[in-house]
């Protein structure tokens, strides 16, 4: 018998995967080179000084276009965070986890 708390977890599996494939994909279309964006953080928004996570999608955005070099310029965390992500992506669809 399939239990509610199992739906609910393949369920929310499943949206999290979903979740990063399309950050990713946005990550992959967006022009690293644009100035004009919309920012979720919260430290941008406010008008912080200092952010650590800043670059980091741009980061992202040049490792799709094969610029290793720039993304490291970008954010030095860009390319272990894609490797990060990459992984959470594949044992979240992969079966036996």
């Amino acid at each position: 018998m399939i239990s509610f708390r199992s739906i609910l977890s393949y369920k929310a599996k499943y949206f999290e995967a979903a979740t990063w494939l399309l950050a990713l994909f946005l990550l992959a279309i967006n022009n690293p080179t644009s100035h004009a964006h919309f920012s979720l953080c919260l430290l941008h928004n406010l008008d912080m000084g200092f952010c650590p996570g800043c670059g980091l999608g741009r980061s992202i955005s040049w490792l799709f276009r094969g610029e290793i070099i720039k993304s490291i310029h970008s954010h030095p965390l860009g390319i272990p965070t894609m490797i990060i992500l990459t992984h959470r992506i594949y044992t979240l669809l992969n079966n036996r986890y």
